[in-house]
């Protein structure tokens, strides 16, 4: 079955890439220009491309399937290592909305702090309260079956338990807010997260 993902993200190229700019701005204090930036889980790469103009930076994609329509930089990759990359390669890592489609979040999330010299930045959706719980579920199930192509239904942690994931990973929350609209059913929270020793 082939994926749908390049279809819906021409489709909606321009909503994608005005979430882009938003989220630049949201990281505009943590990220200066010229940096290195991994985007784990690239998607279309319309986010990756609107992170390189805003911040002149290099950005490279990392995804398990190559869904791009932007001609972004790109690695193909298993969903779990990292090994590609020597500790410190990236200024920044950013993982947007991809830690709940993960088998091992836990660990790519210890990887990603091994290659990042100063930053995690996660935006992630948060199964907190019945709608927000019932729509990351749908949204786990169709995910995997439109896009990734698999029967992994995702890992959805709330707030609580990610703080305490991030604490036992020595990564400093450095900045949170809430960056879902009032009619969104699902929670969407941003997390910089600062690397410590």
């Amino acid at each position: 079955m082939k994926s749908i993902g390049p279809f819906q993200y021409r489709l909606f190229r321009k909503v994608y890439e005005k979430a882009g700019r938003e989220m630049c701005r949201d990281c505009e204090k943590f990220i200066p220009l010229n940096s290195q930036i991994l985007d784990l889980g690239c998607g279309s790469g319309i986010v990756s491309n609107e992170f390189s103009k805003f911040f002149n930076s290099e950005v490279l994609g990392l995804d398990i399937i190559d869904n791009r329509v932007v001609p972004i930089p790109f690695i193909k990759f298993d969903g779990n290592k990292l090994s590609s990359f020597k500790d410190n390669s990236f200024d920044a890592v950013l993982i947007n909305f991809v830690l709940h489609h993960c088998q091992n979040p836990i660990e790519l999330l210890k990887e990603s702090k091994r290659v990042s010299k100063d930053f995690v930045i996660i935006y992630e959706n948060l199964p907190e309260g019945i709608l927000s719980r019932l729509f990351c579920f749908l949204h786990g199930i169709s995910f995997a079956f439109f896009f990734q192509k698999n029967s992994n239904r995702g890992k959805f942690f709330k707030d609580k338990e990610w703080k305490k994931t991030f604490e036992e990973l020595k990564l400093e929350v450095v900045y949170s807010k809430k960056v879902s609209s009032w009619f969104n059913p699902m929670k969407e929270q941003l997390y910089v997260l600062k690397r410590g020793v």
